[in-house]
């Protein structure tokens, strides 16, 4: 699949307020993360190295030790298995962002 439109990709909820869109190559993951004012993506880690920024709306994003506010055109990088979290301060709020190797949890 060379070519896709995200509007025609499935939507899938990962917590309250949050939804995103993925499409897999095969060797990443790119995913469009949708967010409602207020709404939060839990702490985790995960195996992948993950890189995002802001589309629109604003975030308070912490990455390990650090804490941030991000927005339109801010972006990240998150290596292997580094403890993160974020929530929406102002939104709706959009976010890319891409992950090697491929998240199949999001297919």
């Amino acid at each position: 699949m060379p070519f896709f439109n995200l509007n025609d990709l499935n939507s899938k909820n990962l917590a309250d307020g949050v939804t995103i869109k993925a499409v897999s190559g095969e060797k990443m993951t790119m995913t469009v993360f949708y967010l409602t004012e207020g709404s939060a993506v839990p702490e985790h880690s995960h195996p992948h190295e993950q890189i995002g920024t802001v589309l629109k709306g604003t975030l308070e994003l912490i990455i390990g030790n650090e804490t941030r506010l991000v927005s339109e055109g801010d972006g990240w990088v998150i290596p292997s298995d580094v403890v993160h979290k974020g929530h929406c301060v102002e939104g709706p709020a959009e976010v890319m962002e891409v992950f090697a190797p491929v998240r199949e949890d999001y297919a």
